[in-house]
């Protein structure tokens, strides 16, 4: 059962990135990338403020139950295997926000057009771009849940999502069967994956004794993760 649902679009400047972030993400230190590159990371956020369709939502559930057997949770009749490492932060918490972000379909066009006609490096940047636009979003919508609990006495956990920290993605479409007709407009393909590709969805627990904790990048076996020893102090 949902206890609330709350929808966000939310205006590109609000995301409030920066050029010289979009260079760490690509791998260049602070203020150190060429001019070259900053012009077109540069261009490339001016573009994607012109197209992106920045959206985020998310749906309280109080019905949550945590299983320690299997490490799962049960939500509406829907059972998450969300695997040992999401379970551990997760289960203090006594109600479950699934939540839903996404940057729009237009950049990651824009950006496979632009490397189908040569360009590879400008367009790779435009799908970095994306990449953080849709991160950006969550932080905003995982403050605005923050603030929302907090004037009801209750605690945030950080965000989990599908494909991360041991949760399998194959338990995507799960999600979407409990969030039908979703404000972000995301679909799902027959592998599990999002459409448009910069979307991200997940869990967030909720709860007196539920507490926000960094993501335990030190046991788990994911290299490739974005999260990996990502600081977030929120």
């Amino acid at each position: 059962m949902s206890l609330n649902h709350s929808r966000l679009k939310i205006p590109f400047r609000e995301l409030n990135l920066k050029s010289s972030d979009i260079g760490k993400t690509i791998g260049y230190k602070t203020d150190e990338a060429p001019d070259h590159i900053n012009s077109l990371i540069d261009s490339g956020l001016r573009k994607a403020g012109m197209i992106c369709d920045v959206r985020a939502e998310y749906s309280v559930f109080n019905d949550a139950v945590f299983k320690n057997e299997d490490h799962s949770v049960i939500i509406s009749g829907s059972c998450f295997r969300v695997g040992k490492i999401v379970f551990s932060q997760l289960k203090e918490a006594d109600s479950i926000a699934v939540f839903l972000c996404t940057a729009g379909e237009r950049i990651s066009t824009l950006s496979k057009e632009i490397s189908k006609e040569g360009d590879i490096l400008e367009g790779y940047i435009l799908d970095t771009i994306g990449s953080e636009v849709v991160e950006a979003a969550a932080d905003i919508m995982q403050d605005r849940l923050k603030e929302e609990m907090t004037g009801t006495g209750k605690n945030s956990t950080n965000r989990f999502s599908p494909g991360y920290c041991g949760w399998n993605l194959s338990e995507q479409p799960a999600i979407f069967q409990i969030m039908p007709d979703n404000f972000c407009h995301i679909k799902l393909t027959e592998s599990s994956l999002m459409m448009p590709i910069k979307s991200i969805s997940g869990f967030i627990g909720i709860g007196k004794n539920a507490r926000f904790a960094p993501y335990k990048c030190k046991i788990c076996n994911d290299k490739n993760c974005i999260y990996r020893n990502k600081k977030m102090n929120r």
